[in-house]
């Protein structure tokens, strides 16, 4: 079977769901600002500040991902940012994960959440450790929010109910069966959501200008889906 075309009927809200600031900004941010500007309400929940992530001490870069990180939503559309305290470059598969993807799902109300893949290896080569622990925490996370069984607390201590989240969108996912196409407009917002990250991109002084690579991968997935651009996902009916 080919690649669909994604379709966005009956969406309301997005929950993207990642280890880092700048995890979302290499193509599906194009997605987030396709729906933001379809008045789909788009949030972001990071499960670290990615303060492990630059040569400066830990405590300076927290903070600063953090700030890059909410110039990064604005460029896209997205005013809901939450970004948990779990330390980078260490994430551990745990309960504790899985319960605050579940909490942020049964307060946000997703009817989609995307996520990246939780693959040893992605398109882009080698998957680094905390992106394959928080895939998976993701998926898991999102189909505990809707068991009424499972976290338990979260209805008896924070009155959070169940609820069910219809799609799965995974970002690098294998094997491919969607395509979310996106505009110019969308394009040229998610070069400028990852340009966002001015001092994180300074300090890998062998990373291309993000307007040097990613028009140029979305066209390339656009032509897979037969449109100018396009993000390519895997998709999964929960």
């Amino acid at each position: 079977m080919g690649i669909e075309r994604f379709s966005d009927e009956g969406i309301r809200r997005v929950l993207c769901v990642v280890a880092h600031p700048d995890d979302l900004e290499y193509g599906a941010s194009a997605a987030v600002h396709h729906w933001t500007s379809a008045g789909i309400e788009v949030a972001y929940l990071l499960f670290t500040s990615g303060e492990a992530g630059m040569q400066a001490p830990p405590e300076e870069v927290g903070p600063l991902r953090a700030a890059e990180q909410r110039e990064a939503c604005a460029a896209v559309g997205v005013e809901r940012l939450t970004i948990l305290d779990h330390p980078d470059g260490v994430l551990q598969p745990s309960l504790d994960l899985r319960r605050d993807v579940a909490r942020e799902v049964r307060t946000f109300r997703p009817d989609v959440v995307l996520t990246t893949t939780w693959a040893d290896e992605a398109p882009w080569g080698l998957n680094q450790a905390d992106h394959r622990v928080a895939g998976l925490a993701a998926v898991d996370g999102a189909r505990d929010a809707g068991n009424p069984w499972v976290f338990r607390e979260l209805v008896d201590r924070e009155g959070l109910e169940p609820w069910h989240v219809s799609r799965l969108v995974v970002a690098g996912g294998s094997p491919l069966s969607h395509g979310i196409a996106v505009s110019d407009a969308d394009v040229a917002a998610a070069v400028a959501s990852l340009a966002a990250h001015r001092a994180y991109l300074a300090d890998l002084p062998d990373h291309p200008s993000p307007d040097e690579f990613l028009p140029e991968m979305l066209a390339g997935q656009g032509r897979e889906l037969g449109t100018d651009h396009a993000l390519l996902v895997r998709v999964h009916d929960l």
